[in-house]
């Protein structure tokens, strides 16, 4: 699952924007890589332990670029709200695992799109922010794509789509944490702490069922950590030079990359009610996205103009 954007100092500059969009692009295609790899590994390994083997490679990946910081990444404030993420985090990510390991790619892809929309029902609980009545029906839209996708009483709901519904909440939980951490951490502090919290967890959890790799799956493992630690990357850097609106479009390749490797390696052929679900749920979810970085440039751009009113000398 990808990360929520947050709002960007964008440039407008052309060549800025083209990049931008490289890095998300390329960003939702490690993502879906990734789960691809997830699925792959997890037909010989626990799925818990293919989670703490993402955490340990992609602190590997990571270390060249917080061994240049000079281990400044190491550097915040804001310790505990680091920790809390890392408990939702491990959760989320040993549910969704497991859930790639029983699910069509494509399906548990469409599904993760739901992730938004409960940040934004979170946002409302935790940060006190107000849902009006815009929200309020993109939320209920994207609902009835879950639904779509999902279809209760028409065909049995499995173990996985529920483990993506529960993994997806406790990851916007998660990503309600980061929107309070990027207003001090850079995204290299986020991604490290991430790591570095979730290897000790996920690896608590993978003793009990643990396993001893082979060589191969030791390599697949190291390319799922490297795809997942350069998506994160990709993803947070493409959101700090371009708008949610140029962006967010780019995010439903997930589910064409999905697709497309969902058939070629595993032979999946995503449903008609999977691609009408997931385009319904992404529809929504980008609207509230679009919705939250206007509202955040218009405060931004009150604030300022009080700021500027407030300089003026008495009249």
């Amino acid at each position: 699952m990808s990360e929520i954007p947050l709002p960007a100092a964008a440039d407008s500059s052309s060549s800025t924007l083209l990049k931008a969009m490289a890095m998300m692009a390329g960003s939702s295609l490690c993502f879906v890589i990734m789960h691809a790899l997830v699925a792959k590994v997890s037909q010989g390994l626990p799925p818990v332990e293919v989670a703490f083997f993402r955490n340990l490679f992609g602190f590997l990946v990571l270390f060249p670029a917080i061994a240049r910081s000079r281990f400044t990444a190491f550097r915040t404030t804001k310790l505990h709200l680091h920790a809390v993420r890392g408990v939702l985090n491990s959760t989320s990510m040993m549910m969704f695992f497991t859930a790639l390991a029983i699910t069509p790619l494509a399906e548990a892809t469409a599904l993760s799109y739901t992730a938004p929309l409960f940040m934004t029902i979170g946002a409302v609980v935790v940060l006190g922010e107000t849902l009006h009545a815009r929200r309020i029906a993109a939320l209920v839209i994207g609902f009835i794509g879950a639904l779509v996708v999902l279809r209760p009483g028409m065909v049995p709901i499995g173990l996985g789509p529920l483990l993506v519904l529960g993994s997806t909440v406790l990851w916007a939980g998660s990503m309600i944490d980061i929107k309070i951490l990027a207003r001090t951490d850079s995204s290299l502090t986020i991604a490290t702490y991430m790591t570095v919290f979730l290897m000790p967890i996920t690896l608590v959890a993978a003793l009990f069922v643990w396993q001893w790799p082979t060589w191969e799956q030791l390599g697949w493992l190291l390319l799922l950590g490297a795809c997942g630690s350069a998506g994160h990357m990709l993803f947070t850097e493409a959101f700090r030079h371009a708008d949610t609106t140029v962006l967010m479009p780019l995010d439903f390749t997930k589910l064409i990359w999905a697709s497309a490797i969902g058939f070629l390696i595993f032979g999946q052929t995503p449903d008609l009610w999977t691609w009408l679900g997931g385009t319904v749920i992404f529809a929504s979810a980008t609207y509230i996205s679009y919705r939250e970085h206007q509202l955040a440039r218009r405060k931004a751009r009150a604030a300022a103009e009080t700021a500027s009113g407030a300089e003026m000398p008495p009249s």
